[in-house]
C-alpha cells in the first residue's frame, strides 16, 4: 500500500522527508518501500478525462530497467537527479501474496537492483528540490545513503575532471517542462559535454513534456547565449529531455563539437499530445499543473517589475505589482517570504493582478498579460529588468516590440519563419508521434 499527501502546505516538510534512499548502502535501501510522501496535486477536469479514456498509463525510461541494466551493470554509476527522479514498479507478493506498486527514488531504486551508485548530481533547486530559483546550491552528502552529492548550479555548472574520474556511466533523470529558460535542458548540456571530454558515455531516461504538445515564442539568438538559453530553440520547443539530447548531439551544440556517446531510455505509451499531469512538483514555484502549463508565458514576467505568484501558494497562477492600477487590476495579494522565496519580488507590499487560475490548457505563448500589463503600468521606465528580460526571452528583439506598442498578432508573426525552420530540425530527433 501507498501513502500520499495531497497538502502544498507541507511541502517543506514533505521535502525534508522524502528520501532518496534508506539507510547507509544498498542493503537497507527497501526498509520503507511501502509508504511514499510527497506533493502532489489532484488532475484538473481535462487530465481526469484523459487518464480515463487511456488504458495504457506510461511507462517512464527510468521504469524500464530490463532495457538499460546492461548499460549499467558492473560499472560504476552518477546519477544526475532531483526530487522527481521516481519510479513506480509491482513489488514482489507480500506475507499475504499480494503484490502491490511501490514508489521509490531512481538512486534507492538502482542500489536495490545491485548496481554501483558512487555519486550523485544535484541541479538548480538543489537534489530535493529545496532552493530558490537562482539560489547557489552546495555539495554535501546524502543522509540517507551517505552517497557524495555533487552540486550543478552555483558556480559549478559543468562537472570536473576530478569530479567524473571515478565513473563508468552517467544516468540522467529529471522532470522538465519544455521551456527553454527552464535550466534543466542547460545541466544535461553540460553533463554530456563533460562526459564526451572524459570518454564517459550518458544514459537519458525519458520522461514526458508536459508542454510538449506545441512549440512557439522567440528563437534564443547567440548572442543572448546564458544558462537561461544555451541553444537556438524557441522559447517552447516541443521535445522530450531524450529528444532535446539527441539534438544536442546530432547539431553539434557541444563545446568543440564532440559528440556524446548517448543512450536514450524511450517512454511507453507516450506521444506529443498526451496530457501528462507531473506527479511531483518539478521545482518548487511549479506547484501544479496550471502553473506548469502558464509557465512559458508568466515565466517572461521574471525579467520584469511584475511578481509572477512568487511568495504566495499560487506560483505563475497569477501576477500583480504594486504599479498596476487598482480599478483595473482587482486581484489583490500580498507576497511573503516562504519555502520557494526567500526574498519574492514586492514582498509585504499589496500587489494589484490578476488571477490566472481558471485559464484553460494552453497551446500557444500568450502575451497578452505582459503587454497590457506594460501600457498600464504607472512606472514604464522600471518596468524592463532589460538584461534579465533578454535573458528570459533569448532576444533583445521582444523588450522592443512591446515598447513599441506591437500588437500580439504582430510580434507572433514575427516568429513564424523562425519556429518553422525550427521545426523542420526538430523532426530529425522526435522519438514519438
Amino acid at each position: 500500500m501507498r501513502l500520499t499527501l495531497f497538502k502544498n502546505t507541507l511541502f517543506l516538510l514533505v521535502l525534508f522527508c522524502f528520501s532518496c534512499g534508506s539507510g547507509s548502502g544498498k542493503e537497507n535501501a527497501a526498509d520503507n518501500e511501502d509508504i511514499v510522501i510527497h506533493d502532489m496535486y489532484p488532475l484538473d477536469e481535462v487530465q481526469k478525462k484523459n487518464n480515463m479514456e487511456n488504458s495504457d498509463p506510461i511507462v517512464v525510461g527510468a521504469e524500464r530497467f530490463d532495457v538499460y541494466k546492461k548499460f549499467l551493470q558492473n560499472k560504476k554509476v552518477g546519477v544526475v537527479a532531483n526530487q522527481t527522479s521516481v519510479v513506480t514498479y509491482r513489488s514482489e507478493p507480500d506475507n499475504s501474496l499480494n503484490a502491490f506498486d511501490v514508489e521509490m527514488h531512481l538512486v534507492d531504486f538502482l542500489l536495490r537492483k545491485g548496481i554501483s551508485v558512487k555519486k550523485v548530481f544535484s541541479p538548480e533547486h538543489g537534489f530535493r528540490g529545496e532552493a530558490d530559483a537562482g539560489e547557489a546550491v552546495k555539495d554535501g552528502v546524502d543522509t540517507n545513503t551517505g552517497l557524495p552529492i555533487v552540486s550543478l548550479y552555483g558556480k559549478n555548472k559543468k562537472p570536473f575532471v576530478d569530479q567524473l574520474k571515478d565513473l563508468d556511466v552517467m544516468v540522467f533523470d529529471m522532470q522538465d517542462v519544455g521551456v527553454r529558460f527552464y535550466t534543466y535542458v542547460s545541466t544535461m548540456h553540460y553533463i554530456m559535454e563533460a562526459a564526451a571530454e572524459n570518454g564517459i558515455p550518458v544514459i537519458v531516461m525519458d520522461r514526458p513534456n508536459p508542454n510538449g504538445h506545441y512549440i512557439d515564442g522567440p528563437m534564443m539568438e547567440e548572442a543572448h547565449r546564458s544558462f537561461l538559453g544555451m541553444h537556438p530553440v524557441p522559447l517552447v520547443h516541443g521535445m522530450t529531455m531524450g529528444e532535446y539530447a539527441q539534438m544536442i548531439n546530432g547539431e553539434g551544440w557541444l563545446s568543440n563539437g564532440v559528440q556524446c556517446e548517448l543512450e536514450v531510455i524511450q517512454m511507453e505509451n507516450y506521444t506529443h499530445d498526451t496530457v501528462y499531469s507531473v506527479p511531483i512538483r518539478p521545482s518548487p514555484n511549479l506547484p501544479n499543473d496550471t502553473a506548469i502549463n502558464l509557465y512559458p508565458s508568466l515565466g517572461l514576467l521574471e525579467g520584469t517589475n511584475l511578481n509572477a505568484g512568487r511568495g504566495t501558494e499560487m506560483q505563475f497562477q497569477i501576477f500583480g505589482s504594486p504599479h498596476l492600477p487598482a480599478g483595473i487590476y482587482t486581484f489583490r495579494y500580498t507576497p511573503q517570504p516562504n519555502f520557494g522565496s526567500k526574498n519574492p519580488k514586492h514582498k509585504g507590499t499589496q500587489c494589484n493582478g490578476l488571477d490566472l487560475r481558471d485559464t484553460p490548457r494552453m497551446n500557444k505563448v500568450d502575451l497578452s498579460w505582459i503587454i497590457e500589463a506594460y501600457k498600464n503600468h504607472t512606472r514604464k521606465n522600471e518596468f524592463f529588468n532589460t538584461k534579465n528580460f533578454t535573458a528570459h526571452a533569448g532576444t533583445a528583439k521582444l523588450q522592443k516590440q512591446i515598447e513599441q506598442g506591437l500588437s500580439m498578432e504582430d510580434i507572433r508573426n514575427s516568429w513564424q519563419d523562425d519556429l518553422k525552420a525550427y521545426n523542420a530540425m526538430r523532426k530529425k530527433y522526435l522519438l514519438y508521434d
